[in-house]
């Protein structure tokens, strides 16, 4: 059966009020996009909404799985509801140009099923549209396509740049061609033409390439959704942010014992090598990584984060330190905390050492902490794992980074073993020395 799907439509009246958080780990948005018919639910009679639940990655095929639907169901002039990680740049232009072809209303939502229907009989699923749910990466531009765009309150729209996607999980580890930056640029051009053909704003593809993949996507400001065209209603939904559930391990308290120190800067220029580097100096081992510090990709310095065997067989030490340069005004300020996130649990670091170095505005800062050796080892297996560094300094400028494990798989069991054959002893406080 052929329906016809209201257009124009008084979206706020659409959703519907709903307090559970976003869900990020859904593998329905991670599956390839999936188009369905569904009605709105309740006792709403011939006055009833329909719409298209669009939830999952673009990829390639998907504005071809998009025509095949619209061929099927008389959508034109409909609602079309996006809950998506993104996906293909390609993909999410050509679907883009097959929306506003039927000149459809996008939205940012969720499609939540009610028990006991099915589609038998050729009927359309009763549903409710719930706002809390995500538009991320190219998402964002497929959004932009709708001859009419709603955002609610509660739904995010997040951005980032364009990457090669086999190189996404450890950017700064991954190594590039020319070719590589061919094609990125070559669709960096296709996307800023395809922008301009919806009416959208440069300012929108400006943000997302300020922020490099081992940051977290940004999520765009009520006001940066009107000056960039990606809202145009009065469509609001507001609701509280969700919680977060993550465990937490606590920090060992301070002893205040004698410190033993230990050079975090690699000694010779073949220990920068990209990943997590085995190093061993002075009778002991470390398992070491240098990255970037940006903040939406703004170069501010650099920072190391460092394993050192823990003090006892279940323990491993870990280490930060940072080297950050302050604006052409003013000095880098001190950090007020740091911490770690990795395999599911949160890391407060005990600040340490910070001092300002021989470099003008620049400023060097440490903490420390204890984790589990089965933290250390759940981290080095599997390959999309990673660390999430979380800064904030006395003025309340944060930094968010996702270093991977590149390295890690091949170099943890050997640190570990080495750790096994150290005296512990020797590697009781360690903190960073100055340098």
């Amino acid at each position: 059966m052929r329906r016809r799907l209201f257009g124009a439509i008084a979206l706020g009246c659409l959703f519907v009020s709903f307090a559970a958080p976003v869900a990020e780990s859904d593998p329905s948005r991670s599956a390839p996009m999936q188009f369905v018919l569904r009605q709105d639910a309740g006792a709403c009679g011939a006055k009833c909404r329909t719409w298209i639940s669009a939830t999952g990655m673009i990829r390639a095929e998907t504005a071809r799985d998009f025509e095949e639907f619209a061929r099927k169901n008389n959508i034109r002039g409909g609602t079309i509801a996006l809950n998506s990680e993104g996906g293909s740049v390609h993909g999410a232009i050509a679907l883009g140009r097959a929306i506003r072809k039927l000149g459809l209303t996008t939205t940012v939502g969720r499609t939540v099923d009610l028990p006991g229907y099915s589609g038998a009989g050729g009927k359309i699923i009763p549903a409710n549209l719930v706002a809390r749910a995500d538009c991320e990466s190219m998402c964002a531009f497929v959004l932009l396509a709708g001859s009419r765009r709603v955002v609610p309150n509660e739904a995010r729209v997040r951005v980032h740049q364009i990457w090669l996607g086999d190189r996404r999980d450890d950017a700064a580890a991954a190594t590039y061609s020319a070719e590589d930056l061919v094609l990125v640029q070559r669709d960096i051009g296709k996307l800023a033409q395809y922008t301009v053909e919806m009416g959208g704003s440069v300012e929108l593809l400006e943000i997302s390439l300020r922020i490099p993949p081992w940051e977290p996507m940004r999520s765009l400001t009520r006001d940066e959704l009107r000056r960039m065209s990606l809202d145009t209603s009065d469509a609001t939904d507001a609701r509280s942010a969700p919680a977060d559930t993550t465990s937490t391990i606590t920090p060992s308290p301070s002893s205040g014992g004698p410190l033993k120190r230990i050079a975090l800067r690699p000694a010779k220029e073949s220990d920068r090598a990209r990943g997590w580097t085995m190093i061993e100096r002075s009778g002991s081992s470390t398992l070491t990584r240098r990255h970037p510090l940006t903040i939406e990709g703004e170069d501010l310095g650099s920072l190391d984060i460092t394993f050192a065997c823990g003090t006892t067989a279940g323990d491993v030490m870990v280490l930060y330190t940072e080297n950050r340069r302050g604006s052409a005004d003013a000095q880098a300020k001190p950090l007020k905390s740091v911490e770690l996130r990795l395999s599911g649990k949160i890391v407060p670091m005990a600040l340490g050492l910070s001092r300002e170095t021989e470099t003008a505005g620049e400023r060097m800062s440490a903490a420390s902490a204890v984790i589990p050796v089965s933290v250390l080892r759940s981290f080095a297996s599997g390959s999309a794992r990673s660390i999430t560094v979380e800064t904030a300094s006395e003025t309340d400028e944060a930094s968010v980074i996702r270093i991977g494990n590149t390295g890690a798989a091949q170099n943890v069991p050997q640190f570990l073993t080495a750790c096994a054959k150290t005296d512990r002893s020797e590697h009781a406080r360690l903190q960073p020395a100055a340098q």
